[in-house]
């Protein structure tokens, strides 16, 4: 009886790749366009790959502003502008799509579980040239429920052509391992991304410190 191929499953932002840059970029255009200026920097990478409303609700607080409609008023405005320069500042990890074509070449599916709407992950990961190396793209609105409840998580698994006893999760945050734990399956965070100094601290199966150790890393966890 065959056990079913082995899946790796990855959250996007922050994981394979720093698209903090292009995220606050659009912040900062909402805020120009409410004569504000720009209200957030460098320093927020971290707030930028939680999303669009936190940094909407931590740039307006800025301003002195702490209005739960108003966020909402500009979050569908900041999607646009992240949609139309979506891919200036992003790149992918040093090591990242080598890694990627390693375990492919090793027989495991990929799959991508993000936060992320999936209608942008997918501009994305054309726009970087990967969208190939990945069987199954599951986003913030593929599904009603998204990360950190395992169902999105199974569901890429699924996608991918894989079985959920048989698949682990790379991340870089905190809501990715919990999903990790609810999914029941080991979670590889990575210590290079703007929260990796906090990572080692949430215990997981694997900290990552480098893509050129992914594969053995995946190997070591005798999927």
């Amino acid at each position: 009886m065959t056990q079913g191929p082995r899946t790796v499953i990855f959250d996007l932002d922050g994981t394979l790749a720093d698209t903090s840059g292009d995220l606050l970029a659009a912040a900062n255009g909402c805020f120009r366009e409410l004569g504000l200026g720009d209200l957030l920097d460098d320093s927020d990478a971290g707030v930028a790959l939680k999303g669009g409303r936190a940094m909407l609700a931590l740039g307006l607080s800025r301003a002195g502003i702490n209005d739960e409609a108003e966020i909402e008023r500009q979050y569908p405005r900041l999607l646009r502008r992240y949609a139309d320069a979506i891919c200036h500042h992003t790149r992918l990890y040093p090591g990242a799509v080598t890694a990627l074509h390693h375990l492919r070449a090793a027989g495991y599916r990929t799959g991508i579980c993000t936060n992320k709407p999936e209608g942008l992950s997918e501009i994305l990961l054309d726009k970087l040239g990967v969208r190939d190396l990945f069987d199954s793209l599951v986003g913030a609105d593929t599904l009603p429920v998204r990360k950190p409840d395992p169902l999105p998580f199974h569901e890429a698994v699924t996608r991918a052509g894989g079985i959920g006893s048989r698949a682990c999760l790379v991340g870089d945050s905190d809501t990715d391992h919990r999903t990790a734990r609810a999914a029941g399956v080991p979670s590889i965070l990575v210590a290079f991304g703007p929260s990796g100094e906090d990572m080692a601290a949430l215990e997981p199966e694997v900290l990552l410190c480098s893509f050129e150790d992914l594969p053995e890393v995946v190997d070591n966890l005798n999927l």
